[in-house]
């Protein structure tokens, strides 16, 4: 008997310290202390990544929309206005309708490029501003005594003025309607006068600079343009602002500018 018992007991042995072993395997990593395990860490980590990674891919399109989608919106906006225009002409309307506002005229300036041709709309809503440059309200019309007063983007949604910041004393702006076409000839530069947005005197039928600044000459006349945009290309509540004046006009038909 007494040779018998002993394997087993032997045996017994060995079984609890393997059944030891097991148990002290088994125990979750990180399960002391209350730490949570690494696997969910790592999960956590990776979800907080791609989420990082989707909001600048959402930013970066956002920004390639207003640089470079807006102005293929915008350029395909402008050429149904103008073909709008050029309709609404032989049909013998002076004010043409058209999906975004309505139109009166189409804007040349020869320094922007002989393919320069921006229609105006009335107004400065978003819509009319993103689809051709806008006629300020309560400003005059082209041609008319007064101060016609056209603005427009620099930057995004057509960008019409960009390049205003170019222009020069002595550059002329073409501004063609359904009955004349009249022709301006600048007095300040685009780098000439910046101004907050606040300051509403540009508007002005004879604008009078409040801090004896820049402003029309004296010998201009009473048939005035001005031209507004932004002045930097980022965001700004800045201004930058040219005046020019009527030299010559030809009624619609005639072949010659006078």
């Amino acid at each position: 008997m007494t040779q018998t018992d002993a394997p087993h007991e032997s045996g017994d042995t060995s079984g609890h310290r393997a059944q030891r072993v097991r148990r002290r395997r088994s125990r979750p990593s990180g399960a002391a202390g209350g730490d949570a395990p690494v696997p969910t860490r790592r999960r956590v980590s990776f979800w907080m990544g791609c989420g990082l990674i989707a909001a600048g891919l959402a930013v970066l399109g956002w920004v390639a929309w207003q640089f470079w989608g807006t102005n293929w919106q915008s350029h395909q906006r402008q050429d149904d206005v103008r073909r709008a225009i050029t309709a609404g002409w032989d049909d013998g309307q002076d004010v043409v309708r058209t999906d975004f506002g309505n139109a009166t005229a189409i804007l040349r300036i020869p320094r922007f490029g002989k393919d320069y041709a921006v229609p105006v709309l009335e107004g400065s809503s978003p819509g009319v501003l993103a689809s051709g440059v806008g006629h300020m309200a309560n400003t005059a019309d082209a041609g008319a005594a007064g101060n016609y007063v056209l603005a427009g983007h620099r930057v995004t949604h057509g960008e019409p003025f960009a390049e205003l910041p170019s222009l020069e004393p002595g550059d002329t702006v073409i501004v063609e309607t359904r009955a004349a076409t009249y022709t301006y000839v600048l007095d300040t530069g685009g780098e000439d006068l910046i101004i907050p947005f606040t300051e509403t005197w540009v508007l002005d039928a004879a604008p009078d600079n409040p801090s004896g600044g820049t402003e029309p000459p004296a010998d201009a006349g009473d048939h005035l343009i001005t031209l507004l945009t932004c002045s930097e290309i980022f965001h700004t509540d800045n201004r930058s602002v040219v005046f020019g004046h009527l030299v010559g006009s030809t009624p619609a038909g005639d072949s010659a500018t006078g």
